[in-house]
């Protein structure tokens, strides 16, 4: 427990206790509240950040494991949580925030190292978080606690479109087939980036029938592969953007058909267009993606724990999206 004796009550935060599927709903409030008000201090006035959809904060939530934490204040409300995700020696926060009215008393400082020191307990070699290029006091808060700015992520979507091929996706295959799949993703995976892991996302993914993952084979060999949400970010929207959250290939060049295929399991779930966060080193892929007819729709500053820092993967391309 972390309750600060030398605060006044008010400002005393009790945690951190492990989030259940109870807090779900006013986390929901919490985050939308709070990121709404950051976005009207960068003055963004009439932004508002809306509530997610509980699916994803359940996803979330059951990803991060021992990671999702949460911090209360004397009443027994939450005021401060903090998200830290585990994919093998991969580790990131967010989201993360700590209620208005509690700030300033080093509390998102404890929040932070509390993540920072589970990440590094649970063996993680790669650690960091992303936040918005603007808001210079986020930027300045994180830079204090040791991160250090790496590259801007560009969100880039593409309309949904049909191709002459259907998509090759796990949620189609039988039981068997599907568990070596998800092994063989699990291999290339260790082969372009040693120690890293995204079974329990591609898994998640399936059980809670979020979206899917997109495989590419040439041959028996599997080439790459996209995973994916379908499922509304925003509590209460239709399905306005299939989102990659990882993708994995060989050879770039093997990206572009993935984008095609990407483009048409949107149309096949009734979803407008493709998302896919671009890390910026991949300066090449952002040409052809482009070159498709992707759009730029939205930038992020990736930041790095010192020591800490990304390291390219041995061969192709593997993007990570480090928010939900």
């Amino acid at each position: 427990m972390v309750a600060r004796a030398d605060l006044p009550p008010a400002l005393r935060l009790e945690g951190p206790f492990t989030i259940g599927r109870g807090d779900i709903a006013p986390l929901n409030v919490l985050f939308s509240e709070t990121f709404t008000e950051r976005y009207r201090r960068d003055g963004l006035v009439g932004v508002r950040v809306p509530p997610l959809n509980p699916a994803i904060w359940q996803y979330a939530v059951a990803d991060a494991g021992e990671g999702a934490m949460l911090w209360r204040d004397a009443r027994g409300a939450i005021a401060a949580f903090n998200i830290a995700h585990r994919s093998g020696v991969e580790g990131w926060m967010g989201p993360l925030a700590v209620r208005d009215d509690c700030q300033g008393a080093g509390q998102g400082k404890n929040i932070v190292n509390t993540g920072l020191e589970l990440l590094k307990r649970s063996g993680c070699t790669v650690i960091g978080l992303e936040t918005m290029p603007r808001t210079m006091d986020n930027i300045g808060f994180y830079s204090g606690l040791g991160f250090v700015p790496a590259r801007l992520t560009i969100t880039l979507t593409l309309e949904a479109a049909t191709s002459s091929h259907a998509p090759r996706l796990l949620s189609s295959m039988r039981s068997t087939a599907r568990d070596s799949a998800i092994r063989e993703c699990a291999a290339l995976v260790h082969e372009t980036l040693p120690g890293f892991d995204y079974t329990r996302e591609i898994e998640l993914t399936h059980e809670l029938s979020l979206g899917d993952t997109l495989l590419m084979y040439e041959g028996d060999t599997l080439a790459g592969f996209a995973l994916c949400h379908s499922a509304p970010l925003v509590e209460g929207r239709t399905r306005e953007e299939l989102r990659v959250l990882k993708a994995v290939v060989r050879d770039e060049r093997t990206f572009d058909d993935i984008f095609v295929q990407l483009a048409d399991l949107a149309r096949r779930t009734a979803t407008a267009r493709v998302a896919i966060r671009l890390q910026g080193d991949y300066a090449s892929l952002y040409r052809r993606l482009v070159g498709l007819g992707a759009r730029v729709r939205w930038t992020d500053l990736r930041m790095v724990l010192a020591g800490y820092e990304e390291r390219p993967p041995k061969f192709g391309i593997a993007l990570s999206n480090w928010e939900i």
